[in-house]
């Protein structure tokens, strides 16, 4: 069964049918078509201009948003401009200008919505949705104005007030949603708008650590964005008492459905609490090498050498094993190792890679790099070249290509020779028997490696 329309409604409708069945008010119709045709056609053709001068103006702050700012009103001033042209041949020639005159404010009060909104979004800068929906939004509230100015607000209030449902003792209408969601949307830019001056105030106090940092900004903009819901809901009139069940439901939701998600949730926090885990640092977890590049509420972000970013969930990071190059100290020990000939003097060896060591500007000089005489091998002689790092980072394999290379060259030239697996292979028997056996005549003879 539809809704009943409450009587202003209906007398608005009677009075607009009226109106369209006169022939004058076609002609208004026709200037308001004509001044639209042409608006559209101007913004076509400064548009690009406007947008090729502010990308010039990048170091003019002021001038880029004022080149904005009147790319944004070029149609309704535009259009504006082409009303008052035919309002003005409709007064000469004596006939109506009534939908003209309404025309003139909606135009200006769109003009003056599309400045306020862009100005307040250059200003809040409440994130990227805002500026994505910027133009839904003016039309939202231009829409608004429109009614307010023709007189109708109150009757399409009372229209949606009508359009209700009744569960229990409480009354769901649609205008109340609408004011919902309004109060919602508005609250919430609030909330992202003081969780952005927040982060910033915290980013500037030197005094605070990073991971801390972190820690009080998403518990800022967490607290921010539950108190925007909630008093969105108080001004609605909705009682904040009935949310209990929806809490208990939320409970029951946790303990099955929604437990992995809490568990990474609150994992989170207990990363940036304890400071385990910062971002910045160098962290090895399973086969995943690299570094931390940012924490959120679900996951971390590790980006590897190859520039691939990992998203390894919180609840992981607190369960597995993990190791942190950067915990307490950034400094890292590489070891190479190297072996030698039996023939060459092991002592100029381990000289000449520490000197294969200065070939990085990456080793550090305090710890100096080390040679070790780790064993004496089947094949030769196996030193190791200890370096330190501090700057994990940036790699590691390309500090190993490096030194690798140079030891190359330095051996190369101090004639020291890097031995390959050598076997010897010693034949008990004559070579007859050998011979027999291998064709088959003969059990096979003994032999040894």
């Amino acid at each position: 069964m539809p809704f009943p329309l409450p009587d202003d409604i209906q007398n608005l409708l009677v009075y607009w049918q009226a109106l369209i069945s006169t022939p004058l008010f076609w002609g208004q119709v026709g200037v308001l078509l004509l001044a639209a045709t042409g608006a559209v056609m101007v913004h076509i053709t400064l548009s690009q201009s406007l947008t090729e001068r502010s990308e010039q103006s990048d170091d003019y702050t002021v001038a880029r948003m004022a080149l904005k700012t009147l790319q944004r009103i070029l149609f309704p001033l535009s259009m504006l401009l082409g009303v008052l042209a035919g309002r003005a041949l409709l007064q000469i020639w004596a006939l109506p200008i009534d939908l003209l005159n309404l025309a003139m404010p909606l135009l200006t009060s769109m003009a003056a919505i599309r400045i306020v909104i862009y100005l307040l979004r250059k200003t809040f800068q409440p994130g990227p949705a805002v500026k994505a929906w910027e133009n839904l939004i003016a039309i939202s509230v231009w829409i608004i104005v429109a009614l307010h100015l023709l007189g109708w607000l109150p009757a399409v209030l009372a229209g949606l007030d009508g359009m209700a449902l009744h569960v229990g003792d409480n009354r769901f209408s649609v205008l109340a949603v609408g004011k919902l969601i309004l109060s919602i949307a508005l609250l919430w830019i609030l909330a992202l708008w003081l969780g952005a001056v927040f982060e910033n105030r915290i980013n500037q106090a030197q005094y605070i650590n990073v991971s801390m940092r972190v820690a009080l900004v998403k518990l800022s903009k967490f607290v921010l964005l539950v108190l925007a819901f909630l008093l969105a809901l108080n001004v609605v009139g909705i009682d904040l008492t009935a949310l209990a069940v929806f809490g208990g439901a939320v409970g029951v939701g946790l303990g099955f459905g929604l437990q992995r998600i809490a568990s990474n949730f609150i994992s989170g926090f207990i990363l940036l609490f304890d400071r385990s885990i910062r971002p910045g640092d160098v962290i090895t977890i399973d086969n995943t090498f690299g570094w931390v590049q940012e924490l959120h509420a679900r996951y971390v972000v590790v980006r590897d050498r190859d520039g691939v970013e990992r998203l390894i969930p919180n609840e992981t990071l607190i369960t597995t094993e993990v190791i942190n190059w950067s915990y307490t100290d950034r400094n890292v020990r590489l070891k190479i190792p190297v072996s030698i000939s039996y023939d060459n003097d092991p002592e100029q060896a381990m000289a000449l890679l520490l000197e294969a060591a200065k070939s990085s500007a990456r080793v550090l000089v305090d710890p100096p790099p080390a040679a070790r005489l780790m064993a004496f091998g089947d094949n030769g002689i196996e030193l190791e070249l200890r370096v330190w790092l501090q700057d994990p980072e940036a790699g590691l394999g390309n500090v190993r290509s490096d030194v690798n290379v140079a030891i190359w060259r330095a051996f190369k030239a101090a004639g020291i020779v890097i031995p390959y697996p050598q076997r010897d292979l010693h034949i008990i028997g004559s070579a007859s028997v050998l011979i027999d056996s291998c064709a088959g005549d003969a059990p096979p003879s003994t032999s040894t490696l």
